[in-house]
């Protein structure tokens, strides 16, 4: 048993196709991040435009209490919440770019609002489904760069 193999670390045949892998897996990431920064920016151009763009987002809900929530307290104060929206998706974004630990949180957020994102009706699950298979595939081939605990192996025999 090498050294290398002993320590964990890929034999040197394997570290190009490994470090490549993380390369491809952070340009996900970061492609993820910019494209949240970008929506971040689309509800800022909506709010400036006109926030009554939001008023029918949850008509198509099978759920009452998305439509009735919508309508009795999103739409009541329509800016601050898609403001707060707006901040959220910049967070998402900031936190993919930034990478590390700040990325595990990113990729969690952006998964769970697309989860959120499917309770609006099942238009948006033809958006939703899609985009959280790869979202899911891209985070768990990101998620060992991103550092964190080590995972458990056997401790090398002398």
């Amino acid at each position: 048993m090498s050294a290398a193999h002993a320590a964990g670390s890929p034999p040197a045949a394997q570290a190009p196709a490994v470090a490549g892998r993380d390369a491809r897996s952070g340009t996900l990431r970061r492609a993820v991040g910019c494209f949240f920064l970008f929506t971040g920016g689309v509800h800022l151009g909506m709010v400036a435009a006109d926030v009554e763009v939001y008023r029918h987002f949850a008509d198509g809900s099978i759920l009452p209490f998305v439509r009735d929530g919508w309508a009795d307290v999103f739409m009541a104060h329509a800016v601050l919440w898609a403001l707060l929206v707006m901040a959220g998706e910049l967070a998402m974004g900031l936190l993919l770019l930034r990478g590390g630990a700040a990325a595990k949180v990113g990729w969690a957020g952006v998964i769970a609002f697309h989860v959120c994102l499917m309770l609006f009706g099942w238009g948006f699950w033809f958006w939703s489904v899609p985009v959280l298979v790869f979202l899911v595939w891209a985070a768990r081939r990101d998620w060992p760069a991103l550092g964190g605990a080590a995972p458990l192996r056997p401790a090398a025999v002398t």
